[in-house]
């Protein structure tokens, strides 16, 4: 594991830490790349059942790292275009990623680091955390994680804030749909990301693992209702039959605790 990012494993909860403080964990091709493949090889982990993405220090993230970008800067259009890939796999990696994901955000969060919160499933912030999609003041777009936040705004609130490039504070971060949940402190932000992670693991492993996959499916069907019903019917077909689901049924009715709760 890269020095700038650290993988701390608690039975089946792994949490992967972005460990830049002195930088506020901003982005720079390194731990772009180490965080890519340390989400990958724990998104192939069996053992592994939730994934909570945190920042060391006083921030989340702050976004592209400016030693970085001077370089980035300097070089030509084919290496940017490569750069950008390199950035859209992590984020795809994430937004796709075969767990559940939670997102614990103090601090700054900005560019990319909006990004990452918008590819969670759940995202907990403290009431101090500040956000901004801050492109636009350098003559940039936020492009590359456009997708994922859009998804999670909504076009309306994209269109402002990424065309102001203002910060905003975590009770807006909340309002428009970014943030899940607001905590007072860093000690209520942990007794939160630990509660929502209970809550994950009480869930079948293969339900919880697939509930942003049936969500995207359904969200982007656009009018074609028929082929989502039928999907839907043979997904729920396939999971009552599968022995997770029949463990769940049989747990229900017999008044017991399923058995992956007992881990």
């Amino acid at each position: 594991m890269r020095d700038s990012l650290q993988l701390l494993r608690e039975g089946p909860v792994a949490r992967l830490r972005l460990d830049r403080p002195e930088l506020h964990n901003a982005f720079d091709a390194g731990l772009i790349a180490g965080l890519t493949h340390a989400l990958a090889e724990l998104g192939n982990d069996p053992s592994i059942r939730v994934v909570v993405l945190e920042g060391a220090g006083p921030s989340f993230s702050a976004g592209a790292d400016l030693n970085w970008m001077r370089g980035m800067a300097a070089a030509g259009e084919a290496e940017n275009r490569e750069d950008s890939l390199r950035l859209a796999r992590l984020m795809r990696t994430l937004d796709t990623l075969p767990k559940p994901t939670i997102a614990r955000v103090q601090g700054a969060a900005f560019g990319g680091g909006v990004g990452l919160v918008a590819c969670c499933d759940i995202a907990i912030a403290t009431r101090n955390a500040t956000f901004g999609l801050t492109e636009a003041r350098l003559g940039l777009l936020p492009a590359v994680i456009s997708p994922y936040v859009i998804d999670a705004i909504g076009p309306r609130q994209a269109r402002r804030w990424f065309a102001t490039a203002e910060r905003f504070d975590a009770v807006e971060a909340h309002r428009i749909g970014l943030v899940h949940l607001l905590v007072d402190d860093e000690t209520a932000l942990d007794a939160a990301v630990h509660q929502q992670t209970n809550l994950l693991l009480q869930a079948g492993p293969f339900a919880a693992a697939s509930a942003k996959a049936l969500v995207r499916r359904v969200a982007h069907a656009g009018a074609d209702a028929d082929a989502v019903d039928a999907t839907n019917a043979a997904l729920i077909a396939a999971l009552r039959v599968s022995p997770e689901g029949q463990e769940g049924l049989a747990a229900f009715l017999g008044k017991r605790r399923p058995a992956w709760t007992k881990d």
